[in-house]
């Protein structure tokens, strides 16, 4: 069974016989994207760990693309009708439209367990565990043996609109040079399924040898890493015209580590 942002108001709270649960069938996996409190943020959807995985995309409340002003967001669809409708109930009805981009991502939407969102963002939930993080959505069930008896929370973000799968990974960047500027740097992937655009990795004073961290996610899955772009700036003309360059780049794939 797959719960699909479960309804929050008159079942948060309740019996398992009023609610969907996880003892309602062999494998229960739920999606919650529209979990904050009903009162005062309206969101429709049940908060707590109720299957046997839930994951919690972006977090679980708010939603990528959902924070749009009415206007642009119903022009931005496929129809006025689909539009307001969406406008209304975005986070809620993001579940399946996951759900649904799911199908044609075997490989995507992974979801890593972690305590919280914001451990996640941290980064301390990654990467996958050695065997591998579920997929929300469709492929769920390719884990329906390996998770029978606890709650697990899974943690992933998406992209604002289709196709909303993302990859994470973490870039390690070492930097060379003779002295500290300030500016930020940014690093591309290229691999054999794609490249992906630019991501910042840390901006404000650069300082030679020292290491910068960051976790991107991808809108796309590079496969085998083939090439790394590294571009640095400094936002402004400098007669001294320092260099910067990196002394290595290390990329780990949240998916296989």
């Amino acid at each position: 069974l797959s719960g699909l942002d479960p309804a929050q108001p008159y079942f948060q709270g309740t019996p398992t016989e009023v609610r969907l649960d996880k003892s309602d069938a062999d494998f229960v996996d739920i999606i919650h994207t529209d979990s904050a409190p009903t009162i005062p943020n309206l969101g429709f959807g049940i908060s707590p760990a109720i299957g046997h995985i839930d994951f919690y995309p972006n977090g679980g409340e708010q939603m990528p693309g959902c924070g749009k002003n009415p206007v642009s967001q119903i022009v931005d669809l496929d129809g006025i009708w689909e539009g307001t409708r969406d406008f209304v109930a975005c986070n809620h009805l993001r579940s399946y439209k996951y759900y649904s981009d799911s199908i044609i991502y075997p490989d995507g939407f992974l979801g890593y367990p972690c305590a919280s969102y914001d451990l996640f963002q941290a980064g301390n939930c990654f990467p996958c565990p050695a065997g591998g993080c579920p997929n929300m959505g469709h492929y769920a069930d390719k884990y329906k043996d390996q998770f029978k008896k606890d709650f697990l929370k899974l943690y992933l973000n998406t992209g604002e609109a289709r196709d909303f799968p993302l990859w994470r990974y973490k870039v390690t960047v070492t930097l060379s040079g003779k002295k500290k500027v300030k500016g930020y740097v940014n690093v591309a992937l290229y691999g054999s399924n794609g490249n992906t655009k630019q991501f910042q990795i840390t901006k404000g004073t650069l300082k030679p040898d020292n290491t910068y961290t960051a976790y991107i996610d991808a809108e796309v899955n590079v496969g085998k890493v083939t090439k790394v772009k590294f571009l640095w700036n400094n936002n402004w003309i400098n007669p001294t015209l320092p260099k910067l360059g990196a002394a290595t780049i290390t990329v780990e794939v949240g998916q296989n580590r």
